[in-house]
C-alpha cells in the first residue's frame, strides 16, 4: 500500500512516499535521495520492494529543496534539520513501530549518516556512498559512516566518488561493473540491502 503527502519542516515541506507491508510492519527503513535525484531513483526503488516483500514499512523521502524545483542541494546543515524533523514526525505517524533505519543513496546516504545517532536509529543502509568528490581522495567522508551502527554501504566498483573501506561496524559490498547510480542491476543491490536486513534479524517471514 502506497501513500504519499507532504511534511512541514524549517526549511519548507518534504514529501514522503510510504509502502507498507501485507503484515505488521517489523520495522521502519526511512531512505533519502541523492543530491539532483529523486526517490525513484532505480536503487531506491529494488531497495523498498525488497524491503516490502521482507516485512518492513519503507517511507521515501524528498527533501524541501527537491519538493520547490531546485535541482542544487541545499547546505548540508538544512538537508539535516530538515530530515530530523520527517523523522520525528514518522515516528509519531507509526507509534507501533519501534525499529527505526535510515539510509539512502549519495547525499541522502550521508544524511542518513550524521543523523543516525540523533533519530534513534539502530542502523544505516548505505547506496552509492559518495567517498570523496571524484579526483579528490584528500577529501574523504569516511569518517561519516563511524556512526556505531551496523551499516551497510553498497557502491560500484566503477564509483568515481570512490569506495569506502569496510570497519567494525561497516559492513560494504561493491557491485562489479556498477558506477555510482548502481542502474545496471537494481534487483540485485535490493537482495544485498534484503539479505542485509534478515542478517540482522530485522525482517519477518
Amino acid at each position: 500500500m502506497l501513500s504519499s503527502d507532504d511534511i512541514e519542516t524549517p526549511r519548507g515541506p518534504a514529501r514522503v512516499d510510504t509502502d507498507l507491508p501485507a503484515r505488521p510492519a517489523a520495522a521502519l527503513l526511512v531512505l533519502g535521495h541523492g543530491a539532483g535525484g529523486s526517490v525513484d531513483a532505480p536503487d531506491l526503488l529494488a531497495v523498498r520492494d525488497a524491503a516490502v516483500a521482507a516485512g518492513l514499512a519503507v517511507v521515501r523521502v524528498t527533501q524541501p529543496y527537491r519538493v520547490a524545483g531546485r535541482r542544487a542541494p541545499a547546505p548540508a546543515g538544512h538537508l539535516d534539520e530538515a530530515w530530523i524533523a520527517v523523522l520525528g514526525t514518522l515516528r509519531d505517524r507509526h507509534p507501533g513501530i519501534s525499529t527505526l533505519l535510515v539510509g539512502g543513496r549519495s547525499s541522502g546516504a550521508r544524511v542518513a549518516c550524521r543523523t543516525a545517532g540523533a533519530v534513534g536509529a539502530v542502523g544505516v543502509v548505505a547506496l552509492a556512498f559518495p567517498l570523496h568528490p571524484p579526483g579528490r581522495p584528500e577529501r574523504s567522508r569516511a569518517a561519516e559512516l563511524l556512526t556505531g551502527l551496523p551499516t551497510l554501504v553498497v557502491n560500484g566498483d566503477r564509483d568515481p566518488f570512490g569506495v569506502p573501506e569496510p570497519g567494525p561496524s561497516v559492513q560494504v559490498v561493491t557491485r562489479p561493473g556498477e558506477t555510482h547510480d548502481l542502474r545496471r542491476d537494481p534487483a540485485g543491490t535490493g537482495a544485498v540491502v534484503g539479505g542485509w536486513l534478515r542478517a540482522q534479524g530485522l525482517t519477518t517471514g
